[in-house]
């Protein structure tokens, strides 16, 4: 069902512009429900709002109304950094602006941040109640009041295609191959659930119609052993690399969720080459390590607890680490000499590829949970077997 969709898998639509642009209104306008107050004062709507539906053809989305981009109180500051936050996981933006106001500098300025990170856009020229002239291309006229073009706006959203369809391994199975997935049920298992990447992955496999085993590390032995055909593919969580490694058979693929969605939602190549960056840590360096999404920490939190022991671990060094979860990820990453991020699965890949760009473009090695995990027990090469385009 569309309503179950995970919100890292919706498109996201974004409504920017300056306060009292008429945004909220835009916003309801395309939900079809009162959500966010509309109001003639300015700066009515201080933190994101959002509303996940449906928009056809496009299918699940998620949309996002923002804080006034003109607001240079302290307090307005603050919220312009929460608007760009959403910028960064926007893969559909649209810019509200007043057709009987002329575009100021910052209104100029927000539209080339949208155009540089190459995302679909629209520039609504909203409160055109009298207005009877046309906009054309990536430009559309609307009245609240009336209700002129709100029906076609929600048409030009719906034609805005941010994105090919991705798979995250089915296009590297053919119909009916047999997957092996190792799925531990420890401590860190969410009660009664499978975790978004298994889920994910799990059900693409079905639509492929490949035959999918899960097991629990355990039992792996005992699974192989019981299959008369070898699987084309075993895919296992990272954490159980080392184990998993000595079961499974050179001849039969290994690799994790988390170096699939490495691939699926960020830079595969560049999360490689980040990982070589591990033997170059010294004594007091600074390592990030980040978490896309919120949980409870437990005593043996694989981000806080074990990725800093693998790395100390390996490195012999006295590493000083530091944390971030969830929407968090600092604006100031200069400090660091090495950058370990999770597999992104509940950021959207707009998101995932907007850190990396960040990351990187301060020349910041980066590397992620799998394959940094791989990397130390000596099996990247092999857990790169599927994607053969990626050279070690």
């Amino acid at each position: 069902m569309l309503t179950n969709t995970p919100t890292s898998e919706r498109i996201h639509i974004s409504i920017f512009g300056k306060t009292n642009a008429g945004k909220s209104s835009i916003f309801n306008a395309i939900t079809n429900q009162n959500i966010s107050i509309v109001s003639d004062i300015s700066g009515t709507t201080t933190d994101p709002v959002k509303k996940t539906m449906e928009i056809l053809p496009l299918g699940a989305v998620i949309v996002f109304d923002t804080a006034g981009i003109d607001d240079n109180s302290e307090l307005g500051l603050k919220r312009y950094q929460k608007t760009l936050e959403v910028l960064n996981k926007t893969d559909i933006a649209l810019f509200v602006t007043d057709i009987n106001k002329q575009l100021e500098n910052s209104e100029k300025e927000f539209i080339e941040k949208i155009k540089s990170k190459k995302i679909p856009y629209l520039i609504v020229y909203n409160k055109s109640d009298d207005n009877n002239s046309e906009k054309n291309g990536n430009e559309i006229e609307t009245s609240i009041k009336t209700g002129k073009n709100i029906e076609l706006l929600k048409n030009k959203i719906a034609n805005l295609s941010p994105k090919k369809e991705k798979f995250i391994i089915s296009d590297r199975l053919n119909k009916f191959d047999t997957v092996i997935l190792v799925i531990p049920i420890d401590e860190s298992a969410p009660k009664g659930r499978l975790i978004l990447p298994q889920q994910l992955v799990l059900r693409e496999l079905l639509d492929k119609m490949c035959t999918v085993i899960c097991t629990q590390p355990d039992n792996l032995k005992n699974t192989l052993r019981n299959l008369k055909n070898p699987p084309q593919l075993v895919i296992t969580d990272s954490q159980a690399f080392g184990i998993i490694k000595e079961i499974v058979p050179e001849t039969i693929k290994l690799t994790s969720f988390s170096i699939l969605f490495a691939n699926y939602k960020g830079d595969l190549k560049t999360l490689v080459e980040g990982a070589k960056h591990i033997l170059n840590l010294k004594d007091n360096d600074k390592v990030l390590i980040s978490e896309g999404c919120t949980h409870h920490r437990q005593c043996n939190d694989i981000g806080t607890v074990k990725i800093p022991k693998l790395i100390k671990n390996f490195t012999n060094k006295n590493i000083d680490f530091d944390f971030t979860q969830g929407g968090e990820f600092p604006d100031d990453i200069s400090k660091y000499n090495l950058i370990v991020h999770c597999g992104g699965c509940m950021l959207n890949e707009q998101e995932m590829k907007s850190r990396l760009k960040k990351i990187t473009s301060k020349n910041i090695p980066v590397v992620n949970y799998g394959i940094l995990i791989s990397y130390i027990n000596g099996i990247l090469p092999r857990a790169l077997e599927i994607f053969p385009e990626i050279m070690i």
